[in-house]
């Protein structure tokens, strides 16, 4: 498994390349952006995960994240960064990030988030190559002008097909299989982000936003993912009940 580290830091590039490739994964290095996005495009075989600071030369982290985007909607992206605002984690979300990590952060943690990432990772290689994987949820999920494919990591709704990155899928996944419950935000940063993310509930409601501009005919009127006043969201496929928006 093929790892792109993104750090400008000599001495923190060097260690984390020793310990991963340790753990037997092979580690490429960009000290700057435009290398980094020069690295991941003509990487063969194709980069599995990437590990990205955001402050870097050339480009920020952010303008490297999203560029990845348009390439690979799918690799996963850790951040790994010495900015702590809650605004920066929500850019790098925006942007299309995975996991976040503040420095300093303990190297166990990092390696530990890495290869469940990059277990997610194989199973949707596996799934993209037409593979027998275990879905919790069926293959395909259909409502309304909405189809989605857990398997492709793409919803389709009203003819325009749109790719989801891991969490965004994990998300809407965990939505479909509690169809008509009250999900508490608390419930779903549990259930459906790392145990030891470094996020808020506030991250559940800017990937929420996201999901309805995807799935909703109009984003400011949900009618599939509805907030649930003072609690969290409730998925439903049906006419929407009073008292939520």
């Amino acid at each position: 498994m093929r790892i792109l580290l993104v750090e400008d830091e000599d001495a923190m590039a060097l260690g984390l390349k020793f310990n991963f490739e340790q753990e037997g994964y092979t580690v490429d290095l960009a000290g700057d952006g435009p290398t980094a996005l020069k690295l991941f495009r003509e990487a063969d075989p194709a980069m599995d995960l990437v590990i990205l600071d955001l402050m870097l030369p050339g480009m920020s982290g952010y303008e490297v994240c999203t560029e990845i985007r348009t390439v690979d909607k799918l690799v996963p992206i850790v951040v790994l960064s010495a900015r702590t605002l809650s605004e920066d984690k929500m850019h790098a979300f925006d942007c299309g990030t995975d996991q976040y990590m503040t420095k300093p952060f303990a190297l166990p943690e990092l390696l530990n988030r890495v290869r469940n990432l990059m277990d997610r990772y194989r199973t949707i290689q596996k799934a993209s190559r037409g593979e027998v994987v275990e879905v919790k949820a069926p293959t395909v999920f259909h409502f309304d002008h909405c189809t989605v494919n857990f398997q492709s990591f793409e919803v389709t709704a009203q003819g325009k097909t749109h790719n989801l990155t891991t969490l965004e899928m994990q998300l809407l996944r965990y939505f479909i299989e509690h169809e008509g419950q009250v999900l508490s935000r608390h419930e779903i940063l549990e259930r459906v982000w790392d145990p030891s993310a470094d996020v808020t509930t506030r991250t559940i409601d800017n990937f929420v936003l996201r999901l309805r501009k995807v799935i909703e005919p109009d984003p400011s009127r949900p009618q599939y993912i509805l907030s649930v006043r003072g609690t969290g969201y409730r998925f439903v496929t049906g006419n929407k009940p009073d008292g939520e928006s």
